[in-house]
């Protein structure tokens, strides 16, 4: 197993260590992916990913095995707008709380800027997710725009950006002063 030098402290006292997602964590991320909290996706969209952009997939297990949390991401567009984009990142709910979302957040940025030298990262958080979306800020992320409907129950979405060193002077989180359309998005 490809093994990540980032050890980090759950709220529950117990060490977890981060590592590249395996095809046999398809049979054990239930417990930590099917919570109200996390949008969910077809199986085959995690293969995808996983196929595609295993660089950005990582879960967190504790050192019994177990999955405490995991982040998948990829990278996308061009120029000024090449950036590491967060698809998903779920914490088990007894281990929330504990530092662990900061953790997989700061692996995903990490690779973002070292190895695919983006200029910030972004995610879609739901408008009404008021939790996430503090969390999110104090990860240093701001709203860039509202997207309408970008749900399929049609809840608007936020998306939320960090810009990192390569965008020295910050454009890339300049909020947009009106919303936008799903049709009007760049990467969908």
């Amino acid at each position: 197993a490809v093994r990540s030098l980032c050890t980090v402290r759950s709220g529950a006292a117990t060490m977890a260590s981060l590592r590249r997602f395996r095809f046999s964590d398809f049979w054990s991320f239930n417990a930590v992916n099917l919570d109200h909290l996390t949008e969910t996706y077809n199986i085959s969209f995690y293969f995808r990913y996983l196929a595609q952009w295993p660089d950005f997939f990582y879960v967190a297990e504790n050192s019994g095995g177990r999955m405490m949390g995991y982040i998948l991401g990829k990278a996308e567009g061009k120029g000024e707008q090449w950036h590491g984009h967060v698809t998903a990142v779920s914490v088990a709910p007894e281990e929330r709380y504990g530092g662990l979302a900061r953790k997989l957040m700061k692996k995903l940025e990490d690779i973002s800027e070292y190895t695919y030298n983006g200029y910030f990262v972004d995610l879609f958080v739901r408008s009404s997710n008021e939790v996430a979306i503090e969390m999110y800020r104090r990860f240093e992320y701001v709203v860039y725009k509202r997207v309408l409907e970008y749900y399929a129950d049609n809840e608007d979405a936020f998306d939320m950006r960090k810009a990192l060193p390569r965008d020295v002077d910050k454009k890339s989180v300049i909020p947009l002063p009106n919303p936008v359309h799903v049709s009007d998005l760049e990467f969908n």
